[in-house]
């Protein structure tokens, strides 16, 4: 009876500290988690440890927590039963069948964007990310949408926490620019990566929203900056939208 009552305990801790992260819109110091909890610092960083090791949370490079992939992949089975990548090759494949281009599905990892899918266009030349690669927030379409819907000071303190490392000489390695960047991206529905990861590459990204309307995932098209077009724009949206309608997202 003892064990049980133990292990009950321990659930609860476990869903204040999820809590708390959850609460805040950058990662959490264990200081902060074990103040706002009231647990003690040890007694938190041993759970916290724990969700860690299962991808429940993660560490940033500062030591702080923030909620880990493990649950945006669990939420994303919530309504449906599937993996989010199971809802979005459909489409995906669609997307690229329209604009024979290759279409990526991408989630936030830390201050990173992490390939989970992708549908390949047909032809010869094309662009390709492996599955798994990971690429900074500020220098992909979909990273910068994911930056902007955070806000001003949430892309002014990823800037510090990166330094805005230069990949080509197209990246934003100046704050006020990328903030501008990115709150436009965001207020206009769609982002474009005009070479800025890679030289003779670009991007056109758009955001995909969960039933609570939290960014879960990114839609983007990738090609030789040369064969981008802007009317392909409005089928990434609408390809985003879908997604979210998908996974029970409705706009206000």
């Amino acid at each position: 009876m003892k064990e049980a009552s133990n292990s009950i305990q321990v659930i609860e801790r476990l869903a204040q500290l999820l809590d708390v992260i959850a609460a805040h819109e950058e990662p959490v110091s264990l200081k902060v988690l074990s103040a706002e909890t009231g647990l003690h610092p040890s007694t938190a960083f041993r759970i916290l440890s724990s969700l860690a090791e299962q991808g429940f949370v993660e560490r940033s490079t500062r030591g702080n927590y923030q909620l880990g992939i493990k649950l945006m992949q669990l939420g994303s089975r919530v309504r449906t039963g599937v993996d989010i990548r199971k809802i979005a090759l459909p489409l995906m494949e669609r997307l690229r069948d329209q604009l024979d281009e290759t279409v990526n599905l991408t989630v936030r990892e830390d201050d990173e964007v992490v390939y989970i899918e992708r549908s390949l266009a047909k032809r010869m030349i094309r662009v390709e990310q492996v599955i798994g690669s990971r690429a900074p927030l500020h220098v992909t379409a979909v990273g910068k949408m994911m930056l902007g819907d955070q806000g001003e000071a949430a892309c002014r303190s990823y800037a510090k926490r990166s330094k805005l490392p230069a990949y080509t000489v197209n990246t934003h390695t100046k704050v006020s620019e990328l903030v501008q960047d990115c709150v436009a991206a965001v207020n206009r529905g769609y982002s474009l990566d005009n070479e800025e990861a890679e030289l003779g590459v670009g991007c056109i990204g758009a955001l995909v929203r969960d039933a609570s309307g939290s960014v879960v995932a990114g839609i983007s098209v990738s090609a030789p900056i040369e064969r981008r077009k802007d009317e392909w724009i409005a089928h990434v949206v609408e390809t985003a939208g879908r997604l979210s309608t998908l996974l029970g997202y409705h706009p206000a």
